[in-house]
């Protein structure tokens, strides 16, 4: 059985994934020895605080229609699985390699990919009328990340 979300259920992951991702670099900010590391992954942290704000400023603005609920549901279980659901997929708890700035690139860079991905597969489960196209904003920010962290694995190949 397909679930079909709304836009207003993509929006509430999107802004948790941005707080996973926002946490992920701060930490990893904590762990390097190198303070310029640390500066460039706590902008990072910021940027996926602008980008939260972004999305959170994108959710405010859907119409009566993109947040409809898609199923009965008066325990909002949804929610508490849809936040799971951010929670696991993308900038989960893991063991960070802070061993090099390269290692720790390599694995922003897949949890982006990774956001991507989640976020295309999601577009399909989102009806056209319940804001499917609001789901290529979402791309578009993250795919911007993609080619900050990779000009930036690229400099340190140099």
């Amino acid at each position: 059985m397909m679930y079909d979300f709304n836009a207003d259920d993509i929006f509430q992951m999107a802004e948790q994934m941005e707080r996973n991702g926002a946490q992920f670099y701060r930490r990893a900010a904590d762990a390097v020895a190198d303070p310029a590391a640390g500066e460039f992954l706590r902008k990072l942290a910021a940027m996926e605080d602008d980008h939260e704000q972004t999305f959170a400023a994108m959710h405010a603005q859907l119409g009566g229609a993109e947040k409809k609920p898609t199923v009965f549901d008066p325990e909002d279980d949804a929610i508490h699985y849809l936040r799971a659901l951010a929670d696991t997929r993308v900038f989960f708890e893991k063991k960070i390699d802070t061993s090099s700035m390269e290692a720790i690139l390599k694995d922003a860079i897949t949890a982006e990919k990774d956001s991507i991905v989640f976020y295309l597969g999601m577009r399909d489960a989102v009806p056209e009328n319940m804001g499917r196209s609001r789901l290529d904003d979402i791309i578009k920010e993250e795919m911007g990340h993609i080619r900050l962290l990779s000009r930036e694995l690229t400099a340190l190949k140099k």
